[in-house]
């Protein structure tokens, strides 16, 4: 099993979700993150003041399948998160040893089927 993880623009979640279901994703965690890569944040003028932000809102996504779905999972993220412009995020992948179904005590691939 992989764990792919990914960091993506806010207004980028919709388009993400949707590839995902459309290859066959089940499931998937969403959560706010922030952080800054090559474009090092962003100047913001409030009340007049003009300040530098160094950490921009990103959204973590994080989806665990099979090791042979991998690969289209990495494709559906990168399709539904790219605008072609520095901040479009990362994508990567971890190995996970096992997984467990709470309700039903299932592991393994079972429990993420």
């Amino acid at each position: 099993m992989k764990l792919v993880t990914a960091i993506v623009r806010p207004e980028r979640v919709d388009a993400v979700s949707a590839a995902l279901e459309e290859s066959g994703v089940n499931g998937m965690t969403v959560s706010q993150a922030s952080g800054y890569g090559r474009q090092r944040g962003h100047v913001e003028v409030y009340r007049g003041a003009e300040y530098t932000s160094d950490l921009l809102p990103k959204i973590r996504v994080e989806v665990l399948v099979d090791d042979d779905a991998m690969e289209d999972v990495v494709a559906a993220i990168e399709a539904g998160a790219r605008t072609g412009s520095f901040g479009d995020g990362k994508i990567w992948a971890m190995e996970v040893c096992d997984a467990v179904r709470v309700r039903t005590g299932e592991r393994g691939a079972a429990a993420i089927a």
